[in-house]
Formats: C-alpha cells, sequence, structure tokens
C-alpha cells in the first residue's frame, strides 16, 4: 500500500494512466489519505499497482497461498510481463506502509477503511468497518454487538471471522513516535528493596588479586590471625605479668620516704 506525500506522485500517477485511484495531496495538518494499492511480484519482485481497493483486497486474502506474479496483473495490463519496468518505485516520495498479508475481504455490503494518522502520533492507522446501515465499528467487540443486534447478518453468513482491525506498518520508523516505557513507582521500589535484600555471593580470599603492598599487609594479618592458641595465652600471661610488677615498684616508691622519716 503506497500512501502519496507530494504532488510529484500524483503527477506520476496521471503519467501511469491509473486515474481510477485515489488520489491526494498531503499538506500541513492534514492526515495522508491511502493514494494507491501496489503489490510485488514474488518472481521479479518488482511493485505491480492494482486497479481497485476490491481488487487488492481479493489479492491479499489469499497472498501466502497465491503469491503474486506480474502474469496476473494481465486482468487489467494485456501483455505485461517481469520485463517490464515496475510500475512505481520507493524513491523517497512517497510514504509507503506494509499491509498485514491474508487479511479476508469484508462481507458484502460492508467496507473496511484506514484512516492514516499525521506523523509524530503514536500510532500509525485506525481501522474501522462501515456496515451496510452505514455504521462504523471500530472493534471486534464492537462488531460482536452488532451482529448479535442485527441478527440477520448472521443469518446471511457473516461471521467474525472476515474482520481484522490490524494495522499497516509504516516502513519509515520514525513517523510513528514511540512511546516512553512508563514504571510503576511500586514496581521500582518492590526492584530495589529486592536488589537490596537480596543476598550477595562471598567470594574466597583466593580469587582476589591484590597489589603488592596489599599483598604484603594481608600476609601480615594472615599471620597474626593463624598464631597458635598457645602463643596467645603466653602473650596474655606475660601482659598481666608486666602490670602486676609495676606495683611494686609504686609501692617501693611510696614506702621509700617514709623510711627516711622514721
Amino acid at each position: 500500500m503506497v500512501v502519496f506525500n507530494s504532488e510529484a506522485g500524483d503527477k506520476e500517477q496521471d503519467e501511469l494512466g491509473e486515474n481510477r485511484l485515489q488520489k491526494s495531496i498531503i499538506t500541513r495538518g492534514i492526515s495522508p489519505s491511502i493514494g494507491a494499492f501496489t503489490v510485488q511480484c514474488a518472481k521479479c519482485f518488482k511493485w505491480r499497482l492494482i486497479p481497485t481497493k476490491e481488487k487488492y483486497e481479493e489479492i491479499r486474502e489469499r497472498i501466502i497461498e497465491e503469491p503474486f506474479v506480474c502474469k496476473r496483473a494481465r486482468e487489467w495490463r494485456p501483455d505485461v510481463t517481469c520485463n517490464d519496468p515496475e510500475d512505481i518505485s520507493q524513491d523517497g516520495s512517497r510514504l509507503w506502509a506494509i499491509d498485514k498479508p491474508n487479511i479476508a475481504q469484508p462481507p458484502r455490503g460492508w467496507e473496511r477503511q484506514i484512516r492514516i494518522r499525521g506523523e509524530g502520533g503514536t500510532k500509525f492507522a485506525d481501522v474501522y468497518y462501515t456496515s451496510p446501515t452505514g455504521r462504523k465499528l471500530r472493534s471486534l467487540v464492537e462488531v460482536d454487538r452488532f451482529l448479535q443486534e442485527n441478527p440477520e447478518y448472521g443469518a446471511q453468513g457473516v461471521t467474525l471471522a472476515q474482520f481484522s482491525f490490524q494495522i499497516p506498518r509504516p516502513l519509515r520508523q520514525d513517523y510513528v513516535k514511540k512511546k516512553p516505557k512508563l514504571i510503576n513507582p511500586s514496581d521500582e521500589a518492590s526492584m530495589i528493596a529486592s536488589k537490596s535484600f537480596q543476598p550477595e555471593e562471598v567470594k574466597p580470599i583466593a580469587w582476589a588479586v591484590a597489589t603488592k603492598h596489599e599483598g604484603d599487609a594481608s600476609e601480615e594479618a594472615s599471620l597474626t590471625d593463624e598464631a597458635p592458641t598457645s602463643e596467645v595465652m603466653l602473650a596474655r600471661k606475660r601482659k598481666a605479668g608486666s602490670s602486676l610488677s609495676i606495683e611494686p615498684n609504686h609501692l617501693s616508691d611510696e614506702l621509700e620516704p617514709k623510711l627516711e622519716d622514721a
């Protein structure tokens, strides 16, 4: 599917002799409309213009089971072959959008319509169906409700399988503005809490690579930590003994003046 976005596109369409196709010139502030329908040949990969929307929907419905080839275009363009130049090319003067394959044709009397949104929106297009009564339905829920309210359509063989609200995909990635990903504050808080309380893996010291200075310090610390229990006890006794040996000295210092007085 092609959407014209310049006067040049309309001019070229006239030169091709495809005046039956709906054409539109895009102006600022106006949403673009579909200018032409085109299908790519499965053999030569050239694009062929489809004369009517109904023929395009017929081809699209079985495009996977029956791939389109240039020979089929002879229904409206006799003697066309893969050797002929392509009808239209992606030269950047138009906005191209790839449609979903195998979308069912709308029921008889119904019309499937696509409304292209303006550039910079969060959605490329909207799809809706117009019933024989003129009522526009914008979702499968609305279609189902309408069929229940009007059972005569179900008696005619109309089913939900004949409706699809899949929108085409623009080839220009910047045409649609991507929605920013929103994070629920409660979810963010739970993520932080779960991360803070999550137990960390304790790595053995042997896995850590230390510098030379750090290695010497750690070696001394390890030697001190690995001292036998007996040495530790001995050091404690020596420390206690030294404190006791100081007390007599203090006592002797205090007695000496008393003896002199005597």
